[in-house]
């Protein structure tokens, strides 16, 4: 038994990540800054993207991008209280309850168990006349199905938000995730591809949604000038709002009833230095990964394993395991056993994000659509571990060797 617990996820970073700290403390412009506009450069360019807003947090990211798509500019695809959009109940909930938050009535779909992810087949079941929007995340990484999904929402003229806070880096025919959508959103907590400590991004193509992400992002207000900076548009004070009177200082008129979500340039310091790392991060996890694979595929009688599909490049968050129900043994019991032996575990999420008491008591006002049975599966028998670029070989074998002797036991 191994004296160092080997958590599931965690950073790496070296003396880069702490100078860039440093220096933007030196600059004493401790809000967004340079590094942010360096990080949003950098990003652009690594996806092949025109516009990405910097926030701090992937929860608050998902939060902008579903407002975003609240304002009048969009004329009759505005999302509107009481519209409908299309998710999961094996999700995150960040995912899920800016719809909720907003009023939107969110339509749940069971997901495949071979990937975790929705069940694109039950898709079209779920389509309604008040239907505007498609809001899933990428599993742990894994792409959903792309093809089926953009064709779909070509057919009902749906928005669809893609969240990709655990696919950073993952590919979908060649193309990067959150590339497919109308926005995408990601998170740099330190268990993802790459870290801020805290932090997130929205994606998109569209300038208009692009402006009014901005807009939400920075407490509604029309102007678009960046932090720090005054009279971009030249006409600062030469414009008509509302029942304002003309000239009122543009910095100070508010469109839309928005928040502050934006970021500190000391995270954004550490993000531009992460992402120079990240594809080293993202081959040392499919190096991972596929160390795991190769042990488990010799366990299928106790295990259902993830599919591999060639039309899917992974950036791996973890190494997601499902226990068979006619294995002799459980999820809880394998799971114990690894953490005794100081093996860190994770359940896949909120399994069943139904079956949880803050949406327990609201369930009769969302639509479901079949009986969840795959979702109730995962949330009894599915489990992740792993494959973060900090776990070397010598604990790659000491986890394969641990579950080994869990199942000769049996």
């Amino acid at each position: 038994m191994t004296n160092l617990y080997i958590p599931v996820s965690g950073k790496v970073y070296d003396h880069e990540e702490i100078n860039n700290a440093i220096a933007a403390a030196k600059d004493c412009w401790w809000t967004e800054g340079r590094f942010a506009k360096q990080f949003e450069t950098d990003f652009k360019k690594y996806l092949g993207v025109n516009y990405v807003s910097l926030v701090n947090s992937g929860s608050s990211a998902n939060l902008l991008a579903l407002y975003s798509l609240t304002s009048s500019v969009f004329g009759k695809r505005q999302l509107k209280p009481g519209d409908e959009f299309i998710t999961t109940s094996v999700a995150f909930p960040t995912t899920v309850n800016p719809g909720i938050m907003y009023g939107l009535k969110p339509v749940f779909v069971d997901v495949e168990l071979d990937t975790l992810n929705i069940n694109v087949k039950q898709i079209e079941k779920a389509i309604t006349e008040k239907t505007r929007l498609i809001m899933i995340a990428h599993t742990l990484g894994r792409p959903f199905n792309l093809d089926i999904i953009m064709k779909i929402c070509r057919k009902y003229n749906l928005w669809l938000i893609e969240d990709c806070c655990d696919a950073l880096g993952s590919k979908y025919n060649r193309k990067y995730l959150g590339t497919f959508g109308d926005i995408a959103t990601f998170s740099f907590y330190p268990a993802h591809q790459i870290t801020m400590g805290e932090g997130g991004a929205v994606i998109t193509n569209n300038p208009l949604i692009h402006r009014s992400i901005r807009q939400f992002r920075d407490w509604g207000r029309d102007c678009w000038c960046d932090t720090g900076k005054d009279n971009s548009c030249r006409k600062r004070f030469g414009w008509k709002f509302g029942d304002l009177p003309l000239g009122y200082d543009h910095k100070y008129i508010y469109s839309q009833v928005g928040f502050n979500l934006k970021l500190t340039d000391f995270q954004a310091a550490i993000g531009v230095a992460q992402l120079k790392k990240l594809p080293y991060f993202i081959r040392k996890r499919q190096e991972n990964y596929n160390i795991l694979y190769e042990f488990f595929k010799e366990y299928k009688k106790y295990f259902i394993l993830m599919e591999q599909d060639k039309r899917k490049v992974v950036s791996y968050f973890g190494f997601p395991i499902i226990v068979r129900s006619d294995s002799p043994f459980t999820r809880n019991q394998l799971t114990e056993y690894l953490e005794k032996n100081n093996i860190g575990t994770r359940n896949i999420f909120s399994g069943n994000l139904l079956k949880h008491p803050a949406y327990l008591y609201r369930k009769k006002s969302f639509k479901i659509i079949g009986d969840m049975k795959n979702a109730d599966l995962i949330m009894n028998n599915a489990f992740w571990l792993g494959v973060w670029p900090g776990i070397g070989h010598d604990q790659m074998d000491y986890i394969i060797h641990t579950i080994k002797r869990f199942l000769n036991e049996l």
